[in-house]
């Protein structure tokens, strides 16, 4: 098992954890016009259920706008 010879210095423990932070999320926008939505990449849209321009995914927005579009066209 490998055995540092000296002590690591606080500078360089701080330097070697320098890449340990927490970064946020890269967040895109939906593709949706009418949803415009914040998503994240290579994920569907939690608003409106599309990924990568297909419905995947029907959730509770989706069902309110088919319902007043079926109420529109009656």
């Amino acid at each position: 098992m490998a055995v540092p010879k000296k002590k690591s210095s606080p500078s360089r423990v701080g330097m070697r954890r320098s890449g340990h932070h927490l970064s946020y999320d890269h967040l895109v926008t939906c593709e949706d016009k009418a949803c415009s939505g914040v998503r994240r990449p290579h994920h569907m849209c939690p608003e409106c259920g599309l990924y990568n321009g297909r419905q995947v995914m029907v959730t509770k927005a989706v069902k309110t706008r088919l319902k007043e579009a079926a109420k529109a066209r009656e």
